[in-house]
Order: structure tokens, then sequence, then C-alpha cells
């Protein structure tokens, strides 16, 4: 079980790409579920962490989130500020397509992220 339980946000996010269209669930519910499917890309999928060595290499050590580091703290700094240091954002976008898995956690975050403002205007368009 605890390999699953690493995975619970690709199970969640295959059962929201499922279950959108419909509605069944709800606006108020598919919003809260959106909004936590984004934050275990962004903190907690089990991905390399891609921040820069001293050598100039990315660093392959493994991390949780495509906006965290590994456990050295400098790369847990380095890749948050990547994340709001606007003259750095190329090379945070360097850093999410180094391996499959920070990929699919990119390209999940992303459809994650489009499906929650989309849900969140559905809702308050129809209340």
């Amino acid at each position: 079980m605890t390999g699953l339980r690493k995975y619970w946000g690709y199970l969640l996010f295959v059962a929201l790409i499922t279950t959108a269209w419909t509605w069944k669930l709800g606006p108020g519910v598919l919003v809260a579920a959106w909004v936590l499917v984004t934050a275990f890309f962004l903190f907690q999928a089990p991905v390399y962490c891609g921040a820069e060595t001293r050598a100039g290499q990315l660093c392959r050590n493994n991390a949780n989130g495509i906006l965290m580091g590994c456990s050295f703290r400098q790369h847990k700094w380095q890749k948050l500020k990547l994340a709001f240091v606007p003259r750095r954002w190329r090379e945070l976008n360097k850093g999410l397509w180094v391996s499959g898995g920070k990929i699919l956690a990119t390209l999940s975050a992303i459809v994650a992220v489009v499906s929650g403002v989309v849900s969140t205007t559905l809702a308050v368009v129809n209340a």
C-alpha cells in the first residue's frame, strides 16, 4: 500500500479527468479536487530534483514535487526561488523537462491548473 500512497495524486487526476465533464460531483467538489491535484504535483509528486549543482549539472537526487528540491537545503531554496523570481523563470522551465517523471508531473500540473480555473469559472457563472 505504501507504493500507491506515494502516487495518490495521479489516481485523483485520472478520476477527475474522467468525471470532470459530467459535473455529477458538483462545482465545489471539482474545484477542491483540482486544488488538491495541483498541490500534489507542485509539492509532493516523486520526481528528480533538477537543481543546478556546483559542477553546472542537474541534480539527479529524488525530490518531492516539481517546485521542491531534494534533501539538500540549498536545492530546496534554489527551486523555490526559481518559481518566485521572474528573471529566473527560464531556468525553472529548463528544469521542468529533465526526465519522464518530471515531464508527466509538469504536464499534469498544467492541466490541473487550467481545469481548476475552468471549473472555478463555471462554478461562478452557474451560481
